[in-house]
């Protein structure tokens, strides 16, 4: 008995009969929806034809609850089947919720596409959101490509949106462009477009216009008073904003903040003082200004009590107080307070507390505290910016650690011109030359631009290594390619190269090429190159020269006295030292600064009469130096004889 086989044709046919009845079948059932319509009350028309929507609908609350989008997408679908996608309220709560992340604004503005018939609520939103997620250029081109090019009116909200994102980027071009249109749709009685418009006009550096509009209106609150004064205040009238603070009737915090900072500003902490000492409330503000303020003077004492007295304290505090610290150079006082502020607990230390730690580790050569201050950094989840990892690796760099200083420097994805010159100065302060040089020369291939501090990091580790050539190129590289003039401090590191190689010469008439006038430091180089090369003549002009720039300096006095007895003039030494006694001239206890561990450790020199010591120690010197070369030559005389 044979098998009969169907075609496949009529196999397909049967399937795709029987699809469709099931497809027929599903359409013909009532559409899934995300709600009952049970759940709320039956649905108002309004003249237009359109459902009139509570936010209480069902789809709205729906659409609120949204936590992904997925979800959002499928209460988007049913929007649409519904026929209530183009309803005013349910638009603008659809974009509302999309602007609520910085990732869905774009679809936000794929929804406003696909809008009849938008209005001003759904553009604000849009325009509002790229100005809270710091894109204000794209709400600008929002507003001329699809407010305006839609022709949506605008209403009392558009303006001061749109005037604060002209304030945002500094365009004064863009803000008198909205001022017209403000006037154009009758908005310039507006209040609040008002104080808009003269912030604006304020950051924009047209406080004459600020004051222009605040003068015209025909009413002002506490904003427009405290707008136009600080407008006066970052704008250098100080005086004119003192007037209007005296004719408020009303003041609040921010009032006496803006003229505190205004003197702050100028430097008058009498005024600031006694501003603040008549405010009946002051906040954490107030008192930043007045700690701003000494420390700008440099009155840390005055500073330090301000911020011991403040009933609360913010990070803004703590770091004042650090980086005052760090400009005074007391660099042990900052890392004291780093530790209170930790124990404190009252604020937490972020980018720039520890850019001053490990500035002060870095000064005081404190390499244990820096790796403490690093592994701090690793578990705070503090992001490391230019600035924080460039402190890091100079905290490294001058400590000695090069090779935790490269690491730091390898894993910068960006780094800055200072972040090169660290590594260069790095490596030249520790006496390897060459790899300064390689580094300058990887900055050249592929860094940024070096600068003028490029070259004094180039030029002093050639310096220290006596590679005149390098030098040499390095100084020509400079001037002939980068067009840098050159400063006090690359002749400087010259004079001082050619001085250690014993081209006192050479150093001499760089000197005299000097386009400015010459400091101390340059002649000092030159007068202790003359020292240890035995070039009395040149010395003792030097040293001369020396002596008419700083007469009231040791240094030259000692470095003279210690080339006059190189050459055995002990009359001379004698006439120096009585020039000393009559000047009153003594020499300052020298001290060293030693780690060890966590503890640091000072010793001091006794100072009693060191100029005398130090001339002392000097014939001593020169003695043992005549008594080596005598012994050396009796011996080479002895084993001539013998042989």
């Amino acid at each position: 008995m044979g098998v009969r086989f169907k075609p496949r044709g009529h196999i397909s046919s049967s399937l795709s009969i029987d699809n469709f009845l099931k497809s027929h079948k599903n359409l013909s059932k009532t559409p899934p929806k995300l709600w009952l319509d049970t759940q709320h009350d039956p649905t108002e028309i309004d003249y237009q034809g359109l459902p009139i929507l509570k936010l209480s609908h069902p789809i709205l609350q729906a659409l609120e609850s949204c936590s992904s989008v997925r979800h959002f997408n499928q209460v988007h679908t049913q929007l649409i089947i519904s026929a209530l996608f183009q309803h005013s309220l349910v638009a603008s709560r659809v974009v509302k919720k999309l602007c609520s992340s910085s990732l869905t604004v774009s679809q936000a503005v794929y929804v406003f596409d696909c809008l009849d018939e938008p209005d001003a609520f759904v553009c604000n939103t849009i325009i509002r959101s790229y100005v809270n997620f710091n894109d204000p250029f794209s709400a600008l081109r929002f507003y001329y490509g699809r407010m305006v090019g839609k022709w949506v009116l605008p209403n009392h909200y558009t303006f001061p949106i749109l005037i604060k994102v002209c304030a945002e980027i500094g365009s004064l071009r863009e803000g008198e462009k909205a001022h017209a249109r403000v006037v154009q749709f009758g908005f310039e009685s507006d209040l609040f477009v008002r104080n808009s418009l003269i912030h604006m006009y304020s950051v924009c550096g047209r406080i004459w216009d600020a004051w222009m509009v605040f003068d015209a209106g025909p009413d002002w609150d506490l904003v427009s008073w405290n707008a136009m004064i600080d407008g006066y205040v970052k704008n250098g009238e100080v005086g004119v904003a003192r007037e209007l603070f005296d004719e408020m009737y009303e003041r609040d915090v921010f009032s006496w903040n803006s003229m505190i900072s205004g003197y702050v500003g100028i430097g008058d902490m009498e005024a600031a003082k006694g501003l603040f000492e008549r405010m009946k409330i002051r906040d954490v503000v107030s008192w930043n200004c007045m700690i701003d303020g000494y420390a700008r003077i440099g009155n840390v004492s005055v500073a330090r009590d301000y911020f011991n007295q403040m009933p609360l304290r913010n990070v803004v505090s703590w770091n004042m107080m650090l980086a005052l610290y760090v400009r005074s150079k007391n660099y042990s006082e900052c890392l004291s307070l780093f530790d209170s502020m930790i124990e404190d607990g009252e604020a937490k230390p972020n980018e720039a507390t520890l850019v001053s730690v490990l500035t002060a580790c870095a000064n005081l050569g404190s390499l244990e505290r820096g790796k403490w201050v690093h592994s701090c950094l690793k578990n705070s989840g503090i992001k490391r910016d230019v600035l924080l990892s460039t402190a890091l690796l100079t905290m490294y760099a001058k400590c000695g650690d090069m090779d935790l200083a490269r690491d730091v420097f390898d894993e910068m994805p960006i780094r800055s011109v200072v972040s090169w010159n660290s590594m260069i100065m790095g490596y030249g302060i520790h006496g390897n030359a060459e790899k300064a040089i390689e580094v300058f020369m990887e900055m050249v291939k592929r860094g940024p631009m070096p600068n003028d501090a490029t070259f004094v990091c180039v030029l002093s580790a050639c310096t220290h290594a006596g590679m005149v050539l390098e030098g040499w190129w390095c100084f020509d590289l400079m001037c002939r390619v980068y067009k840098i003039e050159p400063k006090v401090e690359h002749y400087g590191c010259m004079v001082d190269l050619l001085a250690r190689a014993g081209l006192m010469k050479d150093s001499e008439e760089l000197i005299s090429k000097m386009p400015m006038e010459s400091g101390a430091a340059l002649w000092g180089a030159l007068l202790s190159a003359c020292r240890t090369h035995s070039n009395s003549e040149l010395g003792e002009i030097v040293a001369k020269r020396l002596i008419e720039l700083e007469p009231r300096d040791i240094g030259p006095y000692v470095l003279l006295s210690n080339i006059y007895a190189a050459e055995g003039k002990w009359n001379d030494v004698e006439h120096v030292r009585k020039l000393m006694k009559e000047k009153g001239l003594q020499k300052a206890a020298g001290s060293s600064l030693v780690q060890f561990g966590e503890f640091n450790s000072e010793s001091f020199v006794g100072n009693g009469l060191v100029h005398r010591k130090s001339m002392v120690y000097s014939m001593l010197s020169e003695m043992g130096a005549q008594m080596k070369l005598s012994c050396g030559d009796s011996n080479n005389m002895a084993s001539k004889l013998g042989a």
